[in-house]
């Protein structure tokens, strides 16, 4: 498997890279909601965030897709709060309630390094954003101290173009969401309302850094962009409107697309009727057959074989577990 990205970058580079994140930080702009509160002080915005990394939990992760997970799992870092406010959110322990332990640059490196002993085949990073110049300190002391593994950024798909574009060298496999085919949605259960602008230049930002996936010899991912869209209830139309812009922006074969069909009535979704109930057969198969005729690669649930796996209860899962 070729070297990480950032195995390349040289001091002076990673220098540049923190700084420009630091001043993202200092009036934030770390993501799209541009809160303009000063994050190196411990002010905080929309997401929830002080200038201490909170991490709920890490883990060799066996749920993601296959070239990640292969026969080691994904060495996923789950980091509590998020930019964004989903109604419907799995993992609304840490994007909501804040769970987690807080960890220091240095703490943060040993881990990452940890995750690379144990056999994982990348560091995964869930929700690093709102985190990103602690994060950026963590990873190359890692980087100087031996980390040799690809870096997956996975994300909501809410993120800024100065944001990517620091990134750029560093992830060498986007997973962002797609969640949205319009506004309207988007604000109403995610709070979010310029998510679709937001969204597809960001994909389209990531697309140009790192192109298609590709794989090794044993089919362990190494670079390129996984886009996610989970199929919710009662908004097949928002899907497939979703499905029609990536056609029409983006050849089919160059594609990975990851449909989802694993959703849970959680968190807040009970205050939406329409969310109310997990999906339904029909309304997957209608989403999975338009992807297959147009020839989206990727990866697809089986809804028959859907349990409540897919949800990790996080009060049960400390990030000191990984030892």
């Amino acid at each position: 498997m070729p070297r990480p990205s950032f195995a390349y970058l040289e001091p002076s580079e990673w220098e540049i890279k923190i700084s420009a994140a630091d001043a993202l930080a200092s009036a934030c702009r770390l993501c799209p909601r541009a809160c303009g509160v000063n994050r190196h002080s411990g002010q905080t915005g929309f997401c929830g965030a002080t200038n201490a990394m909170k991490i709920s939990s890490i883990f060799p992760h066996f749920g993601e897709e296959p070239p990640l997970c292969g026969t080691g799992g994904s060495g996923t870092i789950f980091f509590s709060h998020c930019t964004l406010g989903c109604c419907f959110c799995q993992n609304y322990q840490l994007s909501d309630n804040g769970i987690g332990d807080t960890y220091t640059v240095s703490d943060l490196a040993l881990k990452m390094l940890d995750v690379m002993a144990r056999g994982c085949h990348n560091i995964n990073l869930v929700t690093a954003t709102h985190y990103l110049p602690w994060m950026l300190r963590a990873l190359q002391s890692a980087a100087e101290q031996g980390l040799e593994i690809p870096l997956v950024y996975n994300c909501g798909g809410y993120e800024s173009l100065e944001t990517i574009d620091i990134l750029k060298g560093i992830v060498d496999i986007w997973l962002p969401d797609m969640k949205y085919g319009s506004n309207k949605k988007a604000d109403l259960y995610s709070g979010a309302s310029n998510y679709v602008e937001v969204n597809r230049a960001a994909i389209a930002a990531m697309m140009k850094q790192c192109g298609p996936l590709k794989v090794d010899k044993n089919g362990i991912g190494y670079r390129g962009v996984i886009i996610r869209h989970l199929v919710l209830p009662n908004q097949v139309e928002e899907s497939l409107s979703l499905v029609e812009y990536l056609t029409n922006h983006f050849d089919p074969d160059d594609c990975i697309l990851s449909l989802m069909a694993q959703y849970t009535p959680l968190h807040r979704a009970l205050d939406f009727p329409e969310l109310s109930r997990k999906l339904t057969q029909e309304e997957y198969r209608v989403v999975y057959e338009r992807c297959l005729k147009i020839g989206f690669d990727g990866f697809y649930q089986n809804l028959e074989s859907m349990d409540d796996g897919f949800v990790i209860d996080f009060t049960k899962r400390k990030a000191e577990e990984l030892r």
